[in-house]
C-alpha cells in the first residue's frame, strides 16, 4: 500500500473519531488470507506495460462472471443476492464450477441514493458483505455502477420494457415525455428510439439538474465506505471500479458525433470519476472505463473507443463489451459461429488497448440461452472464449503462434442463481410478476441456476466454462490456446486439432482437452499458474514443459518445477504451478487430460517436438 493510501486511511479514521463522517460503521478487523493461499497470493493488481501485474511482477489474466443481473431487479432491493449465504454459495461455485478468479460486482445508484443527497448506508453495508464473500474466497472483484435504459422509473407499470440505474428522484427532475419505443423487437432499441430514455441520458451527460454531480458524490461515498469496511487483504482483491455501464449520449448536440461526444462528454466524466477514486483512497487502483456502447457493434456501429483520450496508462483500463448482434438477431447470421468467428472483433479490442497504453477487459459477453437464436449459444460462446485466448483462429494457431497476442481478461454475462425462479414485479406492477429467465426484458443469459434443494448448477457445458487459462504468468505470455472440446448438442467442437507434424504431442492429447502456453520469463518472484478445470483430475493430468514433464503432477513446493496446488478460498479448485529461475528465457507448457499413463519415452519425445516447434516459431 503506498503512502497516499496510508494517509487517506488515517484521515478516514480521524474523521470517524471526530464524529463527522456521514457514513456510519466500524472497519472490520484484519482477516486472515483465504484458505489454500500460498505466500505469493492476494497482492493488489496494478497496470504496467499494458498488462495487469500482481505484487510479484506476474502478468495476470482475470476470468469470471457478472454478479449479477439480480441487481437490476427490485425483488432483492438492488443487491446481487438475497443473502450473504447465497453470495458465499455463489463464490464457491464460481471457482469450483465456473473456473473464475474474478467477478464484476453490480451496484445500483437507485438503491445507494434513494433520497437525493442521502446515501443509504444499509444498502452499502449489505453490498459490502456480499462482496466480501467473493474476496474471502480469493476471487478478485471490480464493482460496477450499472444502468440500462437509464432508470426503471422512466417506464410505466404496463410497459413492455423496463430499465435500471438512476433513482426515482433523478427521473422526477426531468419531466420526461411518456416512454415509447415504437416498433421494437429488442429491448436495446429503446436506447436510440425511446425519447424518454434519450432525454434522460442527455440530461445526465450535460449535468442538467446536477445529476452527474450527484452520481459522482454517491460514487465517492460508496468507494470511501468500501475502503473503510473491507480489510486490507480484501481491499487488495478489489481490482478497480467500472464507473458507468454501457454509456451512450442519448442524443447528440448539433454538429456533435459519437467521437466528439466521447471526447467532450464521456472522457471528462471519467476524469472526474478518477479524481473521486483518488479522494476515496483508491488512487492505486485503475478506473475500468467503457467507451460509447456502440463503438464495436457489428450491426449498430458508431466511431469511438476513446480515440481522443490520449494515453490512458496505468490509471485506466480499456473496458468494453461484445455481443454478436448479428447472431442475436436471428436474421443477419443464419448459421452457427465457427472457428475464428470473432478473431477480428477481439483483435480490435487488443489493438485499441495497446494504442491507449493500457490493458483491456471484456466485461460483458455471451449469448441468449433460450429463444429463437439460443441454438447458436454453444458455438457463439466457444468462439468468444477462443477470441479471448488468442487473436488467431484454431486453423492458424499452430502455424503462426507468435501472432497470438495477449490473453484478454473477461467476465461473462451473467451468473444469476435465481434464473427461472424469480418473483419480480415488473415496474412495480402486481399483475406482471416475472419468474422465468433473468426476469428482465425477456433476457436469459445466466450460465447457472439453482435446484429446488439449493444447489448451484451450470446451464452451459462445463467444458466451455471451466477452462484452462494463465491466471498469472511469471513473465509475458507470447501465445496461448485452449481446445475445450465443448459440445453443441451431441457434436464435439474441435477447432484447434494438434497438427500431424507433432505426432507425439497429438498422441498424448488424443481426443482430450489441451492447452499450450508459450511465455518469456522475467524477474517475477512467483510461479506461472494455470487454472485446472474439474475435468483435469490431478492424477490423470499430463504436463509437458521445458521445465519438466509429469503425468499426475506432484504437490507444489518451491523446489518443484511442475506442481499442483489448491486455489485460494477452499473451494476445491486447483491450479498448475510452473516454476522457473531465469529471466528473458522462452518457456512452454502443454497441459492435457487425454493421455493414460504415458511412458517417459513418449513424454520426452513430445517435449522434443514442442521445443523444436517453439524454436522455429518464436
Amino acid at each position: 500500500m503506498d503512502m497516499t493510501n496510508i494517509r487517506a486511511r488515517l484521515i478516514v479514521v480521524l474523521v470517524v473519531l471526530c464524529g463527522f463522517l456521514a457514513v456510519a460503521g466500524t472497519p472490520s478487523a484484519t482477516a486472515a488470507t483465504p484458505s489454500g493461499s500460498l505466500s505469493f497470493d492476494g497482492t493488489a493488481l496494478t497496470v504496467q506495460n499494458g498488462r495487469f501485474i500482481d505484487g510479484q511482477g506476474r502478468e495476470v489474466v482475470l476470468r469470471g462472471y457478472n454478479v449479477s443481473g439480480e441487481t437490476k431487479l427490485e425483488e432483492n432491493s438492488g443487491l446481487p443476492f438475497a443473502s450473504v449465504a447465497d453470495a458465499k454459495k455463489s463464490a464457491t461455485a464460481v471457482r469450483a464450477l465456473g473456473g473464475g478468479n474474478a467477478v464484476r460486482f453490480l451496484l445500483s445508484w437507485a438503491h445507494a441514493e434513494p433520497v437525493q443527497g442521502q446515501v443509504d448506508t444499509t444498502y452499502l453495508a449489505n453490498a459490502t458483505a456480499q462482496m466480501q464473500a467473493f474476496l474471502d474466497a480469493g476471487i478478485r472483484v471490480f464493482p460496477d455502477f450499472h444502468q440500462d435504459l437509464y432508470s426503471r422509473y422512466l417506464f410505466n407499470s404496463g410497459s413492455w420494457y423496463t430499465g435500471d440505474g438512476a433513482p426515482e428522484w433523478a427521473v422526477a427532475l426531468g419531466n420526461y415525455p411518456a416512454e415509447s419505443c415504437g416498433i421494437c423487437l429488442f429491448w436495446g432499441q429503446n436506447i436510440t428510439q425511446n425519447t424518454a430514455v434519450q432525454d434522460a441520458q442527455y440530461d445526465f451527460w450535460h449535468n442538467n439538474y446536477g445529476l452527474q454531480d450527484a452520481f459522482l458524490a454517491t460514487a465517492q461515498t460508496t468507494m470511501t465506505y468500501l475502503a473503510q469496511h473491507l480489510t486490507s487483504d480484501e481491499f487488495a482483491g478489489v481490482v478497480g471500479f467500472d464507473p458507468y455501464n454501457e454509456p451512450y449520449a442519448g442524443s447528440y448536440d448539433s454538429g456533435e458525433t459519437s467521437r466528439t461526444w466521447e471526447q467532450n462528454r464521456l472522457w471528462p466524466f471519467y476524469q472526474k470519476f478518477r479524481a473521486r477514486m483518488d479522494a476515496a483512497g483508491w488512487s492505486s487502483k485503475p478506473a475500468l472505463v467503457e467507451p460509447n456502447l456502440y463503438w464495436n457493434g457489428n450491426v449498430t456501429n458508431q466511431e469511438g473507443g476513446l480515440l481522443d483520450a490520449g494515453t490512458l496508462g496505468s490509471r485506466y483500463v480499456f473496458n468494453t463489451h461484445f455481443y454478436d448482434q448479428k447472431a442475436i438477431s436471428g436474421i443477419l447470421m443464419w448459421g452457427n459461429a465457427s472457428d475464428g468467428q470473432y478473431s477480428t472483433d477481439f483483435g480490435t479490442i487488443r489493438d485499441r488497448a495497446s494504442a491507449a497504453g493500457t490493458t483491456a477487459i471484456v466485461s460483458e459477453f455471451g449469448h441468449p440461452l433460450s429463444g429463437t437464436t439460443s441454438g447458436k449459444a454453444p458455438t457463439v460462446d466457444k468462439a468468444m472464449y477462443q477470441a479471448l485466448d488468442s487473436r488467431l483462429s484454431g486453423a492458424n494457431w499452430w502455424s503462426t503462434p507468435a501472432s497470438s497476442g495477449p490473453v484478454l481478461s473477461g467476465t461473462q454475462w451473467q451468473w444469476d442463481i435465481y434464473n427461472g425462479r424469480h418473483h419480480e414485479l415488473m415496474n412495480d406492477n402486481p399483475d406482471k410478476v416475472l419468474t422465468s429467465g433473468d426476469a428482465w426484458n425477456d433476457e436469459d443469459l445466466s450460465a447457472v441456476n439453482m435446484t429446488d434443494s439449493g444447489t448451484v448448477t451450470l446451464r452451459q457445458d462445463a467444458r466451455l466454462l471451466d477452462r484452462i487459462y494463465p491466471g498469472a504468468t511469471s513473465g509475458s505470455t507470447l501465445a496461448f490456446t485452449y481446445e475445450d472440446r465443448s459440445r453443441d448438442g451431441s457434436t464435439t467442437l474441435t477447432w484447434n486439432p494438434v497438427p500431424s507434424s507433432l505426432p507425439n504431442v497429438a498422441a498424448l492429447v488424443g481426443s482430450g482437452q489441451y492447452a499450450v502456453q508459450v511465455w518469456r520469463s522475467s524477474s517475477a518472484t512467483a510461479p506461472t499458474e494455470l487454472h485446472l478445470p474439474a475435468s483435469f483430475p490431478t492424477a490423470s493430468t499430463t504436463v509437458v514443459s521445458d521445465l519438466g514433464t509429469a503425468y499426475g503432477p506432484p504437490a507444489y513446493t518451491s523446489s518443484t518445477p511442475v506442481g499442483v496446488a489448491a486455489e485460494p478460498g477452499g473451494t476445491g479448485s486447483r491450479r498448475l504451478l510452473l516454476t522457473d529461475s531465469d529471466s528473458g528465457v522462452l518457456h512452454f507448457a502443454l497441459v492435457t487430460n487425454g493421455a493414460t499413463s504415458p511412458s517417459s519415452t513418449v513424454l520426452n519425445a513430445a517435449k522434443a517436438e514442442l521445443a523444436a516447434w517453439v524454436a522455429a516459431k518464436f
